[in-house]
């Protein structure tokens, strides 16, 4: 194993911090390395910034390792060139706004800035599932992941560039205010009058009435409604979906195909890689000068 080729690839999402080990060089996801913990995206930008650096320490820690070079996969709004977060009224991260993540993240890991990279966490996910996941060679994908916010991707001669869609006008409002983890909870209080958390608490819930099944229906038939037109202007005809609320996959699925192929041969595949995918993404795009070759990404200990 060759220290230079490895890179923390790390998964910033609304609820946790994922990171693990990647050998670039030979595609390799060091699965012994692997960190993650929940976050309170709430939190003061000192106790974020303390829980981010702490679990990437402890992934290189795995394998004797200084912090040295980092891939962050973060949600937008963000300037990823400069580093700085600009998410602002999205219920999370609040308090990073307007600050520079990666000198931030740089002084606290005592590492050169130059040595992180920042990009939009649906273009890492998506990068990672081209490399070795469900897009294979095909260069008309796009990806989603759809979480406590909403991520879309690209595939342009197969590197993955941020779609920015999230801030879409749809229906009554955005795109993310219907295909994100709150519009589940808010939709399922609508029917019922009862709380839940998330969608995780959501799929748990025994259901004898199928409202739960209906919410998921019409989540499937709105992320047909909204996503359709943009498959169709750039030509794609596969669609790959990540993130948690895709781990719900066959409660949405049979809705979203019916809208999406009723007219139209588009496929829809979920990842196979799930989380792994976009920290592989963040290390590999991380590595702006290395050569993508055909070698496939596998987990080894």
């Amino acid at each position: 194993m060759i220290m230079d080729s490895i890179i923390a690839g790390v998964d910033i999402g609304g609820t946790h911090i994922t990171a693990a080990l990647v050998d670039v060089e030979r595609r390799v996801i060091l699965n012994n390395s692997l960190k993650r913990k929940a976050i309170n995206s709430k939190d003061s930008a000192d106790n974020i910034f303390t829980t981010w650096s702490n679990v990437i320490r402890d992934c290189f820690r795995s394998f004797n390792m200084k912090p040295a070079k980092i891939g962050m996969a973060m949600p937008g709004p963000f300037d990823y060139k400069k580093g700085v977060a600009l998410l602002k009224d999205q219920d999370k991260f609040d308090n990073l706004y307007g600050i520079n993540v990666k000198d931030q993240m740089a002084s606290m890991l005592q590492i050169n800035a130059e040595n992180i990279s920042i990009a939009n966490d649906a273009a890492c996910f998506l990068q990672g599932e081209i490399f070795h996941g469900v897009a294979g060679s095909n260069d008309r994908v796009m990806g989603l992941t759809l979480g406590t916010g909403l991520g879309a991707a690209r595939a342009v001669h197969m590197m993955s560039e941020d779609a920015d869609l999230w801030c879409s006008t749809f229906k009554d409002g955005i795109a993310e205010d219907y295909l994100s983890s709150r519009w589940f909870v808010k939709r399922f209080y609508e029917y019922t009058g009862r709380e839940v958390e998330n969608v995780k608490e959501l799929v748990q819930i025994d259901d004898p009435k199928g409202c739960v099944q209906a919410i998921f229906n019409e989540f499937g038939n709105n992320l047909a409604a909204f996503i359709k037109p943009f498959l169709a202007e750039e030509k794609r005809n596969v669609l790959i979906l990540g993130g948690s609320i895709a781990k719900a996959y066959d409660l949405f699925i049979g809705a979203l195909e019916k809208a999406l192929t009723l007219e139209d041969d588009i496929q829809v595949r979920k990842s196979v890689l799930g989380e792994s995918a976009t920290m592989v993404g963040a290390a590999s795009l991380c590595q702006q000068a290395h050569t993508i070759s055909s070698t496939s990404f596998i987990t080894q200990g």
